[in-house]
């Protein structure tokens, strides 16, 4: 039985170790602006996390267009690409707890710690039951929001927020936000009440905590989106 969970680890393993090479290597690629030279890791890390995000959305999306089967199963269909991408991301997400835990203080970093070990945990257990794949494939539909969220800090360490471009993003930042994360979020939640019979206890506890806690955590980023980047200028304005 061991065996049959190798494939799967190896993923897991080979993405930790191809994300830590790219964030190593991302300062020669995409050298940080003089603003941004004083965190450097930031820089490195939010391109790295850039660069999962493209993956990972794009690919969630392209498994339910060409595999809409998946739809109607999330729990034990799926092609064995989706299964791969999950296994990527599980990699990505302990590469990039990693590289927080190094480089950021805890008061600093500990919701995304939370959270990356929530994800960590529910992913995992897709890839290692090989179930649950279509309902993690989902999850990861979310990442088509995080592209924009992730260029929005580029654009922050860049000094780039009073451009056309950083507003363009911020709109459609917000969109994506309400669409591939709040609406996917909820829908997911919806998904494991319903179908909670068919569910075993344990999996079913895991996936309820998972989305009580993911739920409010972007209910509440979606907050301070808003404020930061809509609000707080009208009030200047208007001072």
């Amino acid at each position: 039985m061991p065996m049959a969970f190798s494939p799967g680890l190896l993923v897991v393993a080979g993405s930790f170790a191809a994300f830590r090479l790219l964030n190593r290597g991302l300062e020669r690629l995409v050298p940080p602006p003089p603003s941004a030279r004083r965190n450097r890791w930031k820089w490195r890390n939010i391109w790295t996390s850039l660069a999962h995000s493209v993956l990972s959305g794009s690919g969630a999306l392209a498994g339910f267009y060409l595999h809409p089967e998946m739809s109607n199963d999330l729990v034990g269909t799926h092609p064995p690409g989706a299964h791969s991408l999950v296994a990527v991301s599980v990699g990505y997400f302990i590469e990039d707890f990693v590289d927080m835990l190094c480089n950021q203080k805890l008061h600093q970093s500990w919701e995304l710690l939370f959270h990356h070990t929530v994800v960590i945990i529910c992913f995992g257990i897709a890839v290692v039951l090989h179930q649950y794949v279509g309902f993690a494939l989902v999850a990861l539909l979310v990442e088509i929001n995080s592209i924009f969220l992730h260029l929005r800090q580029i654009l922050l360490m860049a000094n780039l927020v009073h451009t056309t471009c950083y507003r363009l993003n911020s709109l459609i930042n917000l969109g994506t936000y309400v669409v591939f994360r709040i609406a996917t979020l909820a829908w997911m939640s919806r998904w494991l009440f319903l179908n909670r019979q068919n569910v075993p206890p344990v999996t079913y506890a895991v996936g309820t905590v998972g989305m009580a806690i993911m739920t409010p955590m972007n209910v509440i980023l979606f907050y301070r989106l808003l404020r930061s980047d809509f609000l707080k200028p009208r009030r200047e304005k208007e001072e």
